[in-house]
C-alpha cells in the first residue's frame, strides 16, 4: 500500500507561528477530528502533546477515549453527551441538553450566522435555563465563523452577535467559563487575540487558506503521499493503458503502475486532464481502485507534498484531499 509520510519539523513550525498570534501555545486547542486532518489521529495527538499542546478537539468520544491521557481538556464537536472528567461536549440544539447525562461538562455553542450548527441567539436564555435545570456543568461557549477567510463585514457581523451571547450568558451568573470563536482563517488574520483557546486545524497542517488581500502567514505542509512500484512493462507506440484504454503510448516507453488508487482515497480525478504527481509526472490514463501508472520505473514516488495544489488540480480544496486518504495507509515520521 501506499504510505504517508508527517513532517515534524514542519508540523512544530506551524504551531510556533499559531503561538505568535495568541501570545502562548497554552492557547492553543489543536482540532484532531477526522483522523487529525487526515494525518493520523494518534501520531499528531503525540506529537502535539510533546510541543506542549494541552487542549484538544475531536469529533466523537472514540477519539477523544484514544488521546485522552495526552491532553488536559478534550471538546467533542458532535456526539452524546456524557459526563466524563476530561471530556467536554458541544451544545448544538436544545435536544442536546434534554438528552444529556446529568453532571456533564458542555460548552454552549451559539449560532452566530453560520446556520449549520448551534443556539440561536433567541434561544440562549432558554438553554441556560435549561442547563441548570438539567444539573449540566456550563465550562465554555463558542461559535464558528462562516466567512473568515475572505475580506468581507460579515466576520465582524459575527463577532458582533457573539458578544451579545457573551453578554447574555454573564448577565444569567455564567464566570470562568472559556470563550473560543476563532478558527485557522480568523487567528491566521488576527492582530489582537484576547479570548481563551483557538480552534486550530487546517494551519496547524501547513494550509492557510486566507486570499491575498491578507498578510501571509508563512505555514509548511505537514503530510506527504508516496506510492511504491508495483510493477513495469515496456509499452510499444499505439498500445494503450489501463480501464477503456484512454492513455495511448506516442512511442516506445517504460510504464510501471504503482500502489495507490480511490480504495486509498486518492481522487479517481478526470482523465481528460491528468493529476501530475509532485515528480511532475502526470498519471497516464484511468486511476483503478489499487492502481496508477506513470512513465517512471523508480521505486517509489511521491505523488503529492503540497494539498493546496493537489486540490486545485482535483477541482477540489485541501480539506478533502487530506481526509479522503484511508485511515489504513502507514504514517510515519521524517
Amino acid at each position: 500500500m501506499a504510505f504517508i509520510k508527517i513532517n515534524k519539523e514542519n508540523f512544530y513550525h506551524n504551531l510556533n507561528q499559531i503561538a505568535l498570534k495568541t501570545g502562548s501555545k497554552e492557547k492553543i486547542a489543536i482540532v484532531l477530528k477526522d483522523n487529525a486532518y487526515g494525518h493520523g489521529l494518534i501520531l499528531m495527538a503525540k506529537l502535539a502533546s510533546e510541543f506542549g499542546i494541552k487542549h484538544a478537539v475531536v469529533r466523537k468520544t472514540d477519539e477523544a477515549e484514544q488521546i485522552e491521557a495526552l491532553f488536559e481538556t478534550i471538546l467533542v464537536l458532535g456526539d452524546t453527551v456524557m459526563n466524563h472528567e476530561k471530556f467536554s461536549y458541544t451544545i448544538n440544539t436544545l435536544e442536546d441538553i434534554v438528552q444529556a447525562q446529568k453532571g456533564a461538562k458542555v460548552e454552549l455553542k451559539v449560532d452566530t450566522g453560520m446556520h449549520r450548527n448551534g443556539i440561536a441567539l433567541d434561544e440562549v436564555d432558554e438553554a441556560l435555563t435549561q442547563i441548570k435545570e438539567h444539573g449540566l456543568n456550563l465550562v465554555g461557549v463558542m461559535t464558528h465563523f462562516r466567512s473568515s477567510d475572505v475580506l468581507s463585514s460579515e466576520l465582524f457581523w459575527q463577532q458582533k452577535n457573539f458578544e451579545e451571547a457573551k453578554d447574555k450568558i454573564e448577565r444569567a451568573g455564567y464566570k470562568d467559563i472559556r470563550i473560543h470563536s476563532h478558527n485557522s482563517a480568523a487567528i491566521l488574520r488576527s492582530k489582537h487575540f484576547t479570548e481563551d483557546v483557538v480552534r486550530v486545524g487546517i494551519a496547524a497542517y501547513g494550509y492557510n487558506e486566507l486570499d491575498g488581500t491578507f498578510d501571509k502567514v508563512p505555514l509548511k505542509p505537514v503530510l506527504s503521499l508516496y506510492a511504491k512500484r508495483v510493477s513495469t512493462r515496456i509499452l510499444n507506440e499505439g498500445e494503450r493503458v489501463g480501464y477503456g484504454g484512454d492513455f495511448t503510448a506516442s512511442e516506445k516507453m517504460s510504464v510501471s503502475t504503482y500502489d495507490l488508487g480511490y480504495g486509498d482515497g486518492w481522487s479517481r480525478a478526470d482523465v481528460q486532464h491528468p493529476f501530475v504527481i509532485a515528480e511532475k509526472l502526470p498519471i497516464l490514463g484511468r486511476v483503478s481502485m489499487d492502481f496508477i501508472a506513470l512513465a517512471s520505473d523508480k521505486e517509489e514516488v511521491c505523488v503529492m507534498n503540497d494539498a493546496q495544489d493537489a486540490a486545485k488540480q482535483l477541482g477540489t480544496i485541501s480539506y478533502e484531499v487530506m481526509t479522503a486518504l484511508h485511515k489504513d495507509i502507514q504514517r510515519t515520521l521524517l
